[in-house]
């Protein structure tokens, strides 16, 4: 086959199904090339959107053979018949026309960007020999896989056969880990994911640093409108004056880094003050006594000049608190990797909405339900020979999960031993992993990089081989058994074929396992076959999941007064307030804050966070979604604009303190930040070129985070300690 030279990869990558691409497209043109096959007639189709992690249920229409629209499914009780704007947008993932169509091997050096075209039957039998000459040289724990959403389950389980434990997911260390580890060590449970926050019942709703709204989690923004339009109390704490700042009855505009001194001075008032839950912590908590002795030196006016929030205001914010409990909650926020003291800070998250009492209760956290559906019977996976590599003489103590960073690690240092091949699946380390040169530098010590993904990334431009996969709304994938106020089972099919030779991730993970032997290890020929024994184990009727999109359990109690279980899985037995395990592992038992270091002088701390309308750095080169949003843009403190001679619409490079340049982006000048932080949206400033539609567009805040701290308790990275200068795009 000739050498696929990088302007044939574009060619191939970027090609439209028709020309789909230009500015102002609308959805209705969007939906007319959605690949006509001769159907007449309308016709739907339930699924669940992949947009997000969140997983919708949603109607897909197809009319004339194409798909026209996307609606939510009424009977979804995550989305209650409503998407949000990138939900409904997810018809233009179909038509994007950067789309990989076929699989790539590479030619030259990695990062060259120059592949050839291969057969599926050709890059399969590539990757299963690499992998093969690996396990016998390294052993096969030398491979791992960075895997994001539902989509990786099969490559998992091949991966597990193939021998090997090391199988990651950025949404530990880099986004959630932290929190599920704080509230773990208190209340001895993860919040989940859907967070099981009762916002719609909330009566008091305190937001730190979490941005509804922006951050677009369907059940969530909508819970939330229902409780802002009844009148529930909002407390926004927040350097950057968001949109759910606007709705607030308080805005505290606190100094970045300075968070856990806020929740320390708001419990020493409840404390001081005794208006916690006396009740409630009386008959559940734990160590209390000694908590409240470590929060005698926290008080509002201590917390003053660290956070710049006035005594008064903590004051009167803790008593607003205290008047709905146990009807208000506190919100353990997402992304929580911001200063390398994370886990403390969510574990006093957590020990704040224990003192309101709402952990159980209507209106603050209640008790999920699932439903019972049993994995499939597959033969025993081998016994690794070695431990995960992750996390060596268990560093981490509190590390429950995986640490891609830890795999990243291993990979430069061949400490405790080699890993030499990675499988990249629907995630861009590039962009998710903070320092993108240890990551380049970690896939330069590899012997095979794979990356399955539906369009081109950074990452893939570092890549042996890239596999096109389907789009969510072309193939089947795991059964979604949701756990969630209403349990539920959530069927995804496929709504559509693939317009080019992508395949769908159960197919890929299978064929390649019979590429390694592992045959035996897939006793279903095809994921129907699966799909149908799992939920016929189950006692369901799958011909009816297939009509519905989904099936709905028998709701369960949901709180404490109802007769939910008041069941912490702690050493105790109780909600932890001062933390045994903690002090025995060398830790405080009970949260401290120290201050974060500054910046260079003149610098600004570098924020980010998420938009409405796309999702990671996933989205941009989807048409519909990069019409409503195709570049960020640059908060900046109007005062301080003024003081560098900018204003809104100026064009600016961002320079960090080791000298990282990005890209050219727009200025922003509000009143709306704090005169000491910049802010971007995630997911821009993409480089690789296989991106054409999003190629340099905004700045990318993930080039820029070249410096993070490792969060002593679990191992996340925190992102939020760069800092920037401003200079005029043209001086670059």
């Amino acid at each position: 086959m000739p050498e696929l030279s990088r302007r044939r990869f574009l060619k191939i990558s970027s090609a439209s199904i028709v020309t789909a691409g230009a500015a102002g497209s609308s959805l209705a043109a969007l939906a007319r090339t959605s690949g006509a096959t001769g159907e007449s007639g309308l016709r739907q189709v339930p699924t669940f959107c992949d947009i997000c992690f969140w997983k919708c249920g949603c109607i897909a229409t197809v009319r004339e053979g194409r798909l026209w629209k996307l609606e939510g499914n009424p009977l979804d009780p995550l989305c209650r018949g409503r998407l949000c704007p990138r939900g409904t947008g997810g018809v233009g993932a179909l038509t994007d026309p950067d789309r990989l169509r076929t699989p790539l091997i590479r030619t030259q050096e990695r990062g060259a960007e120059k592949w050839k075209e291969a057969t599926w039957e050709e890059a399969l039998t590539h990757i299963a020999e690499k992998m093969k000459k690996i396990a016998a040289t390294h052993g096969p724990e030398a491979m791992a896989l960075f895997s994001h959403g539902i989509g990786g389950t099969f490559l998992k389980h091949t991966l597990k056969a193939f021998g090997s434990p090391n199988i990651a997911a950025p949404s530990f260390a880099q986004c959630r880990g932290p929190r599920d580890v704080g509230f773990r060590l208190t209340f001895g449970e993860d919040i989940g994911s859907p967070e099981r926050t009762d916002i719609e019942n909330a009566q008091c709703l305190v937001l730190i640093g979490s941005h509804l709204g922006e951050n677009m989690h369907n059940t969530q923004v909508q819970e939330f409108a229902t409780a802002v339009g009844r009148g529930a109390s909002l407390i926004v704490v927040d350097p950057r004056f968001s949109v759910a700042a606007g709705k607030a009855k308080y805005y505290l505009p606190i100094k970045p880094g300075t968070d856990l001194a806020l929740i320390l001075a708001w419990m020493n008032v409840l404390v001081t003050e005794k208006l916690y839950d006396v009740e409630y912590v009386t008959k559940h908590g734990h160590g209390f006594e000694a908590f409240v002795a470590a929060l005698a030196p926290w008080t509002p006016e201590w917390a003053y000049p660290e956070t710049g929030i006035n005594p008064a205001l903590i004051r009167a914010t803790a008593r607003e608190m205290a008047r709905y409990r146990p009807a208000t909650l506190v919100h353990p926020g997402r992304h929580t990797n911001w200063y390398g003291d994370d886990a403390q800070r969510s574990r006093a998250l957590a020990l704040l909405n224990a003192l309101l009492g709402s952990w159980g209760r209507k209106g603050g956290f209640y008790a999920p339900s699932t439903m019972a559906v049993p994995d499939y019977p597959y033969p025993e996976y081998p016994k690794a020979k070695r431990p995960k590599v992750d996390n060596p003489d268990h560093k981490y103590r509190f590390a429950h999960e995986t640490l891609t960073t830890g795999i990243r690690e291993a990979t430069l240092t061949g400490q405790p031993y080699p890993i030499k091949g990675w499988l990249v699946y629907a995630t861009n380390l590039l962009q998710a992993l903070p320092s993108e040169a240890e990551t380049i530098r970690a896939i330069q010590q590899l012997d095979l990089l794979v990356v399955i993904d539906v369009v081109p990334s950074e990452t893939a431009g570092w890549a042996d081989v890239v596999l096109p996969e389907s789009t969510y709304l072309e193939r089947h994938d795991e059964l979604n058994v949701e756990v969630f106020k209403e349990p539920f089972v959530a069927l995804r099919q496929p709504v559509i074929a693939s317009p080019h030779d992508q395949k769908p991730n159960w197919w890929i993970a299978r064929q390649l396992a019979v590429k390694l032997g592992l045959e035996s290890y897939y006793p279903w020929k095809d994921i129907e076959e699966y799909l149908g024994a799992r939920v016929k184990e189950a006692g369901l009727d799958f011909a009816e999941l297939k009509k519905h999109g989904l099936i709905r359990g028998p709701r369960e109690p949901l709180y404490f007064e109802d007769g939910a279980p008041a069941e912490f899985g702690t050493p105790s037995g109780k909600i932890e307030f001062y933390s045994n395990q903690l002090q025995q592992a060398g830790f405080d038992p009970v949260p401290k804050f120290t201050r974060p270091e500054a910046g260079p002088p003149g610098s600004f701390r570098l924020l980010f966070g998420r938009a409405p309308v796309h999702t990671f750095s996933r989205t941009h080169t989807n048409r519909v979604l990069s019409d409503m949003m195709s570049e960020n843009a640059v908060w900046v403190n109007a005062a301080a604009a003024r003081r560098l001679g900018l204003k809104s619409g100026d064009r600016v490079r961002l320079r960090n303190q080791d000298g990282v340049l990005s890209h050219a982006v727009g200025v922003k000048a509000t009143e709306r930040i704090r005169p000491d932080c910049v802010y971007l949206v995630h997911g821009f400033g993409h480089t690789a070129r296989g991106l054409r539609h999003a190629f340099g567009k905004g700045a990318s805040d993930a080039q820029l985070i070249t410096r993070y701290k490792v969060d002593p308790l679990m191992g996340g990275t925190a992102m939020n300690v760069n800092f920037v200068t401003l200079e005029p795009a043209e001086r670059a």
